[in-house]
């Protein structure tokens, strides 16, 4: 009888805390949903904070919302963009909240080009703050896991040059492009990565009518900031003189 009575107690008391501090809870409108820009921002955040990000339907649910509420974060489609918190004092949507109105979130945002022009730019309302990059994972680690899971694809260093696919660039090839490190912080939804890549905490599970379609290459997010690492520290290709139009 004690069980009960202390059983009904405990489920009458409101729940001020949640019990997972690095999952946020995120509703944005489907326009925003579909311009691809959450693909974009939201695996860079996740990175660097491993604070996971799952999207709920409504902004009841929600303990982060996009839309015309809260405060202005960035504009575009035609409208200003707003960012509402409806769970205080949870440090995951705290974290979230303060990276988008943040100097490099604000980069991430204006830097998404899907076809070569940026449709999100800053909203004239937001106030920067200056966010240190640093990539502290273990570059030794990094070039196992780049051996281990990307020469099935890629070359990553001068011992495995000529494997992989022929058309695929390599590690090298990457590190020379002014957005490297965008490349590799979210190549897992960049194509064709996404069918055959599993991120542990941070990507969804296959659908099951959709497996791999081939053997998945699983990493956990210690393991991408290695890579990120040996990345960063190795001599990126000379891809020559940019083409310059008379």
């Amino acid at each position: 009888m004690m069980w009960r009575v202390l059983m009904i107690v405990l489920l009458s008391l409101p729940v001020s805390v949640r019990a997972d501090d690095k999952l946020v809870r995120l509703h944005a409108p489907d326009a925003l949903i579909e311009s691809g820009l959450l693909k974009h921002i939201l695996p860079r955040f996740s990175l660097k904070t491993q604070v996971r990000i799952e999207q709920v339907a409504t902004p009841d649910s929600a303990d982060l919302a996009l839309g015309s509420d809260g405060r202005a974060i960035f504009a575009g489609l035609g409208q200003t963009w707003h960012m509402e918190i409806r769970s205080g004092d949870h440090p995951g949507t705290e974290r979230l909240a303060d990276w988008l109105l943040s100097d490099i979130g604000q980069r991430t945002i204006t830097s998404f080009a899907p076809r070569g022009e940026a449709p999100f730019g800053p909203s004239g309302a937001v106030q920067q703050e200056t966010v240190e990059i640093s990539i502290d994972g273990d570059a030794e680690a990094g070039h196992r896991v780049s051996v281990e899971k990307c020469t099935r694809c890629h070359a990553v260093d001068a011992a495995t040059t000529g494997w992989g696919i022929g058309s695929t660039p390599s590690f090298s090839v990457l590190r020379a492009l002014p957005d490297w490190e965008a490349r590799f912080a979210a190549f897992y939804v960049l194509n064709p990565h996404p069918a055959f890549t599993q991120i542990t905490d941070l990507t969804p599970p296959f659908p099951i009518n959709r497996p791999s379609p081939i053997s998945p290459i699983e990493l956990d997010l210690d393991e991408l900031e290695a890579l990120m690492a040996y990345v960063a520290a190795m001599t990126a290709a000379d891809l020559g003189k940019p083409l310059e139009h008379q």
